[in-house]
């Protein structure tokens, strides 16, 4: 076997900075994102209101009737109410009807 030719030798600072530079990229790119994302989900949640038309995960559409610590009771129409987690809300209703304008 030959050894390497002297040229082959790289520096390992690049190589670190390269790794930061993909680390930094990661992180402003994907996870910066998804956690103003989950802040907003957040924030959504905790103003909710007895009244708001909402959706949930599973596409149900109703009106909130009741808020406890976690659970929320909607009204989906002919009085029929139903307990959902407070995790389970996607979104309001107001989002559907600004984006069908």
């Amino acid at each position: 076997m030959a050894p390497p030719a002297e040229g082959g030798k790289s520096n390992p600072a690049s190589f670190y900075i390269m790794m930061l530079l993909i680390i930094v990229v990661f992180y402003f790119f994907m996870i910066r994102p998804q956690v103003r994302k989950q802040k907003e989900m957040r924030n959504f949640r905790s103003a909710l209101k007895k009244g708001d038309k909402v959706i949930t995960t599973g596409g149900i559409y109703g009106k909130i009737n009741n808020i406890s610590e976690n659970i929320i009771t909607i009204d989906i129409g002919n009085n029929i109410i139903i307990k959902v987690d407070k995790n389970a809300i996607l979104k309001d209703n107001s989002d559907l009807q600004t984006q069908q304008k």
